[in-house]
């Protein structure tokens, strides 16, 4: 299963309390405070994986505590400190802050680490009272309490080239021939249900990250269908390939089809609409290929290029168009 949006509960743990106590031993009178201080809570903390794909893991349980810190003992010993507790999330995961609808943090790259709720501090213990005036103190204070939020989680899938269209246009063809990913593939609309990613190898040094958006419909800006789910994608896509079927099986007509969904893009969000784009005709062994190629050229003034995943037909052209944009703004 994949999950893009979850919202949960953290509570970092409490600090350990102080220690009250009064050093005892033999042929040693009137021994003064010795009561430690108490360890620290644990925090709650957000780690960005790379291996890590979905936020479904986190779906378990409503809420996330860290461990408590212990208390302190006799003999001036400090309270053991607890492990923080580490919630490992998918690259691209944003932190909202629910109550205040404010962003947090952006969880963009492998390995970045977010503390979202800080454990408490141990209280002190008697010795730490001890004065000139007051050298036996009988007070300790208690650990802080650890932080509470409630938060909001969203994945934002960070790909170098997002595939975009209408359902059924291809892209999951598409996305299975140029890289290992493997969507499951059938002859009806939205087969695929969620964002996939693939790693297209151009050489044994370089590659890029092509992500397969589920099929997108009219009013899906509006959160028409699972509209709002898709487009959150695209939107950290560096390149749209904007996948043209020459010929739907529901006969709509695909210049179309491309307004509607350039439409959506644009209405969800402005600069989606301005985003660099590679048109490109699908199922190319259709003879309406070619015409819908010379209509996108007439009309919009657009020269597509025409593919076949079936066949592989214009599929190193792409792979090279693709490298060739991406190349000024990718380390590679």
């Amino acid at each position: 299963m994949f999950t893009d949006e979850v919202e949960i509960e953290v509570i970092g743990g409490k600090g350990g309390d102080g220690c009250a106590s009064f050093r005892r031993e033999k042929y040693v009178p009137r021994g003064g405070p010795d009561g430690g201080d108490g360890g620290r809570g644990g925090s709650v903390i957000l780690r960005a994986e790379s291996n890590t794909a979905s936020l479904i893991h986190l779906t378990s349980q409503k809420t996330w505590k860290a461990r408590n810190g212990q208390q302190g003992g006799s003999a001036q010993r400090h309270g053991a400190s607890a492990d923080d507790l580490i919630l490992k999330v998918p690259v691209g995961t944003m932190v909202f802050d629910c109550n205040h609808d404010i962003l947090l943090k952006d969880l963009d790259v492998d390995q970045k680490e977010f503390v979202v709720a800080r454990g408490g501090f141990g209280g002190k213990g008697n010795v730490r009272f001890k004065t000139a005036t007051n050298r036996a103190p009988r007070t300790a204070s208690p650990g802080e309490e650890g932080q509470t939020r409630e938060i909001r989680l969203e994945l934002k899938m960070i790909a170098d080239v997002g595939l975009v269209g209408k359902p059924n246009a291809g892209k999951s063809t598409l996305l299975s021939r140029l890289s290992e990913a493997r969507p499951e593939i059938a002859n009806y609309p939205f087969t695929t249900k969620n964002p996939i990613l693939g790693l297209v190898a151009v050489t044994p040094e370089q590659s890029f990250v092509m992500a397969d958006i589920p099929g997108l419909i009219e009013g899906a800006h509006k959160g028409v269908g699972l509209g709002h789910d898709f487009l959150r994608h695209v939107q950290r896509a560096g390149i749209l390939v904007h996948l043209i079927e020459p010929s739907p099986q529901d006969g709509t007509d695909p210049l179309e089809n491309y307004r509607v969904i350039r439409n959506e893009l644009t209405e969800f969000d402005k600069e989606l609409g301005e985003r660099q784009e590679l048109v490109v005709i699908s199922k190319a062994d259709l003879p309406e290929a070619t015409e819908v190629a010379k209509r996108f050229q007439d009309e919009l003034g657009i020269t597509p290029m025409i593919i076949s995943s079936a066949t592989g037909a214009g599929l190193p052209q792409l792979r090279h168009r693709l490298v060739e944009i991406l190349k000024p703004a990718t380390r590679w």
